[in-house]
């Protein structure tokens, strides 16, 4: 890979990408976006602030990643669980306009304009990928305990829009491979204050669910885009 993207650079996950990246690829240009630049990105890796929901500030931040030609990988690693006095609901009596609006905002909305504007820039003759962090509480098929209406609901949205616009890009981009996944439970602010409720061996460092996504976008095959997969490569029913 010569050109990759990750969005969402500074979150825990989003700075185990880079990592990862940055070993693997060290020849490749890597550029991490951010609402506040990486503090710490590895050597060589370009930090770019953008307003995800300012498409001026994300078409210009696609104008400089895609400077030397397509880009090979695009990760968005961005969303959120929880915010300030926002948690899941246990029940109904729970939801509010505000919840919705704040998870819906920053696990599609925000998600689905940065694919407006990045997934054009995939290779149109060779593969490429655009992998976005999803959530398997994002299935309705597989929702058989109920409660977190706001993530589930907004997770769920993210993956019809993933389904959709891969459907789209293959039109003009027939190896392009755009999917979601589902990273496990990983040991990060997003799920802090839910860890102790985690079995011990189902709780990841961020560097280890990173690497097991990797092996699984690396092993992606075009018939396979739109889909949704685990940290673990098996595949998320809808």
């Amino acid at each position: 890979m010569e050109n990759i993207d990750v969005s969402g650079g500074s979150g825990a996950i989003g700075s185990a990408f880079l990592s990862e990246l940055a070993q693997k690829y060290p020849r490749a240009r890597i550029h991490s976006l951010s609402r506040s630049p990486a503090a710490q990105a590895p050597a060589g890796v370009q930090t770019l602030q953008v307003d995800y929901l300012d498409e001026n500030s994300l078409q210009a931040a696609a104008e400089q990643v895609a400077g030397i030609g397509a880009v090979d990988l695009v990760i968005l690693a961005g969303g959120i669980l929880h915010t300030g006095d926002i948690m899941p609901e246990k029940s109904l009596r729970e939801l509010s306009a505000e919840k919705l609006l704040a998870l819906f905002t920053a696990n599609t909305v925000a998600p689905a304009l940065t694919a407006k504007h990045f997934l054009p820039l995939l290779p149109r003759d060779r593969r490429g990928v655009f992998a976005a962090l999803s959530a398997r509480v994002g299935s309705i098929s597989d929702n058989h305990l109920g409660g977190w209406y706001s993530y589930r609901a907004s997770k769920a949205a993210l993956n019809m829009f993933i389904r959709t616009a891969a459907i789209e890009i293959r039109r003009r981009h027939p190896e392009a491979i755009a999917v979601g996944l589902h990273p496990g439970t990983v040991e990060s602010g997003l799920s802090q204050p839910f860890l102790r409720n985690a079995a011990p061996d189902k709780c990841f460092s961020p560097q280890y669910s990173v690497s097991r996504m990797m092996a699984v976008i690396d092993a992606l095959s075009p018939s396979q885009s739109g889909l949704c997969f685990n940290w673990d490569g098996s595949r998320i029913d809808p």
